[in-house]
């Protein structure tokens, strides 16, 4: 088909009507940049088999993608330099209206993802004596130790708040290695299981409250999270408010949340008020509310994880700001 495309209408149509469909264009998108299988391609899209290997099979028809075998694997590859000059324009142009999309910058996060676990297996090859000790270390020890460890790093005589603390998992965590841990939600459901997990540790003060209205004394934390709980909120800018307003000057905030995402589906299911946020605009809303944005970065999506991939942001209380109040 590419080789009759400048003088056969049909064929022009035929390589236009590939491009008009968003999934055959994130495979195109992916496989311009990286050969992949069915089963990364599956991984990286959260799509069905049946439903990428039926586009594959169009796209290859049409001669956009290759394939070749390595041992039982197919894997594919769009060879831009062996495509026609007018294919070739017609996928320039539709890449570059592509790049903003939310969708695509998903994908580009799960094929690094993909592409770092390839290079951890290699890695593990070579390790030789030095992979079978991590997996030994893992079977006797597990791996909790590890966070036990990152989080003695805190200072012990840290005040922290947990804003949206959920069932009180992070609180239950942080008791261990703080000095006091006080635990925001306003929902009883959630504070009722809160209550059961830290049953007994005498730092943790669960309290009931608005993001928006948090109760909690001026400059009383050292430290405060807002982990998955911005997008539940109807003005994150007064919640960002609200987080730097309990810290001491030169306090921390730690926000995880959503990266910008599609799935009109997955915020209906989750109750959420947004779909995400950019990182250009947390750091936007942070220095607004009278933070040093000291990092604003996405997160690797987790093995297995089916949710929107996520951002760590972190800043610090400035000790004055004009506008905001302190």
């Amino acid at each position: 088909m590419m080789n009759t495309v400048d003088s056969q209408p049909e064929a022009l149509l035929s390589c236009m009507s590939s491009l008009a469909d968003a999934t055959r264009l994130r495979l195109l998108h992916l496989l311009g940049r990286q050969e992949l299988g069915v089963i990364d391609l599956c991984d990286i899209l959260q799509l069905p088999q049946s439903t990428v290997s039926r586009h594959l099979k169009i796209l290859s028809d049409q001669g956009w993608v290759r394939s070749n075998s390595k041992g039982t694997t197919h894997l594919y590859r769009m060879p831009m330099d062996q495509l026609e000059q007018p294919a070739r324009r017609l996928w320039l142009l539709a890449h570059d209206q592509i790049g903003n999309w939310a969708t695509i910058q998903q994908d580009d996060l799960r094929l690094a993802r993909r592409l770092r676990r390839r290079a951890d297996r290699a890695q593990a090859f070579f390790a030789g004596a030095a992979g079978e000790w991590e997996k030994l270390r893992d079977e006797l020890y597990g791996d909790d130790f590890v966070r036990a460890a990152t989080l003695a790093l805190l200072p012990r005589q840290y005040v922290v708040a947990d804003l949206g603390c959920g069932t009180g998992q992070v609180a239950a965590a942080l008791a261990a290695v703080v000095r006091l841990v006080i635990a925001v939600d306003n929902s009883l459901a959630m504070l009722r299981a809160a209550r059961k997990r830290v049953s007994g540790l005498v730092n943790v003060d669960l309290r009931r409250g608005d993001l928006e209205a948090l109760p909690i004394q001026d400059g009383f934390c050292d430290a405060s999270m807002l982990l998955l709980a911005l997008t539940y909120a109807a003005n994150p800018p007064a919640v960002l408010q609200e987080a730097r307003r309990i810290l001491r000057p030169g306090g921390k905030l730690v926000v995880v949340d959503l990266l910008p995402h599609d799935r009109e589906d997955f915020q209906r299911r989750m109750g959420q008020q947004c779909r995400g946020f950019s990182l250009d605009r947390m750091k936007e809303i942070l220095s607004a509310a009278g933070f040093e944005v000291a990092s604003a970065i996405p997160m690797p999506p987790a093995h297995l994880a089916k949710g929107p991939a996520l951002f760590l942001a972190i800043g610090h209380r400035n000790r004055s700001k004009k506008g905001v109040k302190p």
